[in-house]
Order: structure tokens, then C-alpha cells, then sequence
């Protein structure tokens, strides 16, 4: 591994002893502030160079994102047959240009950087030169600390090592732990605003539930290799992922997936300001709902009773609410009982005719009423 990546392990420890030098003229040299920025600059200057590899990230997810339904039409449509579902697939790719490997060509590209960082660390905790790092500038680097824990300890490093780099357990096992949890919740944070607000969430496709997935495994990752990493491997990924996440909320912000809720706050945004010109037929569709939306009523309540006659009210219920909201006095009252007792014998034929249940058993009863037997002889 050394011998392959010499040349890298060269030009990691030129970078970092550059920016040491600049630093060390606003901080002492072997403080941990000058060798932690200088760091922090190496991240960024990667980062730097590595945008147009970012960008062309975004294209390649944006693509594998719209071609998600014709993917799935193929592997339905060639279950059966895994070679041709292969082959076809290939096709889809060529012809629409998209490769599913350029999601992780930034990822790809960091790691050798950052393997080489870690060895340069390593180094100086084992107390030998590496690169253009000589024996001064070792000796300066071991006497960085980061709030009281040397760049090259670890997590898991014996309590004698540590004291050898000049500090203590619980000093290193706190700035560790402090330093892997946030570097865990930016991933989190970053993964999850990647899925909730720059993603077409009207097409559910496999490629979402796998990108779920990575939003929980990833820092469960680094939470366990973490505990491996020296304290300056920690400022290197910490950093990388606040540049990340800054990076996405921008392009969120400006460039968002068509369909997502992020583009659909960017049309509103773009849309007060005056920058976005709707079509007339759609603002007045627009405007005519929600005046439909507005004027629209609620149905009244009906009773029992209104909803069985279909909501017409019988006037003489009517009168008789009415009365009995209006306070009557006996003399009307008397009048409506009366009025309701010829009703219901003016009734009593009409349900005979109909052959119901009822007006049979009145026609029954008046028959009885009207038919007398005639008088015994005996009693006339």
C-alpha cells in the first residue's frame, strides 16, 4: 500500500505542511489550531477540485431517478431471463446516457486522500517522517492538540500511548465520541434532506427504498469505524460532511428535481417574485376552483322525518313547530288537536284503499264498530 501510494502520501503531506506554514504565522506552530486548519484546508481544497465530479453526480442520480419506471417495466418484463434483462438494461443506459456509477464517482475520488491522510497520521504517531513531513515538523505535529487530544490518538488506544503523545484517556475518548456523533447526524441530516425534499415522491420506485436504506446504514458506519479513526481522520470526514450538506442545500435551493418539494418551493419563491409566468388557462382554472372552493355550502340538517319524506316538510308540521316556538295559548292548542284528530279519521279509508297493515286492522275495527248484531228476541 505504501509503495502505491508514495506519490499521494508526498503530495497529502506538501498540502498540509503549506497550509501549516501559512497558519503558523496566525498561530503557534505546533499548536492544534494551525495543524487542525490545515486540515480543514486540504478538505476543502479537495472538495474544490472535485465539483465538476459533484455536479455530474447530481445529473446521474436526477437520471437513474426518471429512469426508475422503465427500469422496473424491464425486469417485469424479463423476469425470467437475466441475461437479456441485462442486456437491456445496458441499452436503456446508453441511450439515455446516464451511469450508475457516477452517484459515487465523489466518494470514489476522496478515498485515496483520505487513505493517505490516514497513513500520514499514522506515521506520526509512530513517531516517523513521511513524505515532507521531517523530524521538526513531527515533532510539532505531536504536540498538536485538539481540545486536549493529539491529532494521531485513537479511541481505542492503550492509556500509555496517549500519554506518550502528552494527554489523557478521558480527554481523547470524549473529543472522539463528541466528534464521531456529529459526524454521524451531518450524514444522517444530509441523506434525509436528500430523500424528504429532493425527490420526486409521486413515483415510488426501488431506487427510493434503497436511498432510505444508506440514510441509516451510513452513520451507523462511521459511528463504528469511527471509534478506529485518529482525532485528525475525524476533523478530515467531519469537515467533508459539512461541505457536503452546505453543498446540497445550495443546489437543493437553486437546482432542485423537478416534481420534489423543494421544486415546488422554488416555483413559489419564483412566482412571488414575478419571475415565473403561468399560462392564463391555467391561473383562471386556478382562480375558478378556489372561488368554487369558497362559495361551496355545507347541506343543511334534516330530521328523521325530512329525510324519509325526501326534505319536504308537511305544512301542518310546520304550523305546528311554528306554534310551538311561538308560545300559543290553549285555545289554539285545542284548535290543532281537533284539527289532528279529523285528520287521522280522514286517514283511516285512504290506508284501507292502499291495503296496509294499518288501515287494514282500522278497516277491521270500524267494521266491528258498524255492524251490530241484531237484538235477541227475548230482550226486545
Amino acid at each position: 500500500m505504501d509503495t502505491i501510494l508514495g506519490p499521494l502520501y508526498i503530495a497529502v503531506s506538501w498540502i498540509i505542511v503549506q497550509f501549516h506554514s501559512f497558519y503558523s504565522l496566525i498561530f503557534d506552530k505546533d499548536s492544534g489550531a494551525a495543524w487542525g486548519l490545515s486540515i480543514v484546508s486540504l478538505v476543502v481544497l479537495i472538495r474544490i477540485c472535485l465539483i465538476p465530479l459533484f455536479v455530474k453526480q447530481i445529473k446521474s442520480t436526477r437520471n437513474m431517478q426518471a429512469l426508475q419506471p422503465k427500469m422496473k417495466a424491464i425486469q417485469e418484463r424479463y423476469k425470467s431471463d437475466k441475461q437479456r434483462q441485462s442486456e437491456e438494461m445496458m441499452k436503456l443506459y446508453k441511450e439515455t446516457g446516464t451511469n450508475p456509477l457516477s452517484s459515487c464517482l465523489p466518494i470514489l475520488a476522496q478515498s485515496p486522500f483520505f487513505i493517505s491522510l490516514y497513513q500520514v497520521l499514522s506515521h506520526i504517531a509512530k513517531n516517523t517522517t513521511v513524505g515532507v513531513i521531517d523530524q521538526p515538523l513531527l515533532q510539532s505535529a505531536q504536540k498538536a492538540h485538539i481540545f486536549g487530544a493529539p491529532l494521531a490518538a485513537k479511541f481505542m488506544d492503550s492509556a500509555a500511548k496517549i500519554q506518550s503523545l502528552g494527554a489523557s484517556v478521558i480527554d481523547v475518548r470524549v473529543v472522539t465520541i463528541i466528534m464521531i456523533v456529529l459526524m454521524s447526524a451531518s450524514q444522517f441530516y444530509t441523506q434525509r434532506q436528500l430523500m424528504t425534499k429532493n425527490v420526486d415522491l409521486t413515483v415510488k420506485t426501488p431506487f427510493m427504498q434503497q436511498q432510505k436504506m444508506l440514510m441509516y446504514v451510513f452513520p451507523l458506519m462511521f459511528a463504528v469505524f469511527g471509534i478506529n479513526f485518529p482525532v485528525g481522520v475525524l476533523v478530515y470526514w467531519l469537515t467533508t460532511n459539512v461541505w457536503t450538506m452546505g453543498q446540497q442545500m445550495f443546489v437543493i435551493r437553486r437546482n432542485p428535481t423537478p416534481g420534489s418539494k423543494a421544486f415546488a418551493e422554488r416555483q413559489e419563491r419564483l412566482r412571488a417574485a414575478g419571475k415565473v409566468v403561468e399560462d392564463p388557462a391555467v391561473v383562471e382554472a386556478k382562480q375558478a376552483a378556489e372561488e368554487a372552493r369558497q362559495h361551496r355550502q355545507q347541506p343543511k340538517r334534516q330530521s328523521k322525518s325530512q329525510r324519509q319524506t325526501g326534505g319536504a316538510v308537511p305544512a301542518g308540521g310546520a304550523q305546528n313547530r311554528t306554534r310551538a316556538g311561538s308560545a300559543p295559548d290553549d285555545t289554539g292548542a285545542g284548535q290543532g288537536a281537533a284539527k289532528k284528530q279529523s285528520l287521522e279519521k280522514k286517514d283511516a279509508p285512504e290506508g284501507k284503499e292502499k291495503g296496509g297493515a294499518s288501515g287494514s286492522r282500522t278497516t277491521k275495527s270500524g267494521q266491528r264498530k258498524g255492524q251490530q248484531r241484531p237484538k235477541h228476541p227475548s230482550k226486545k
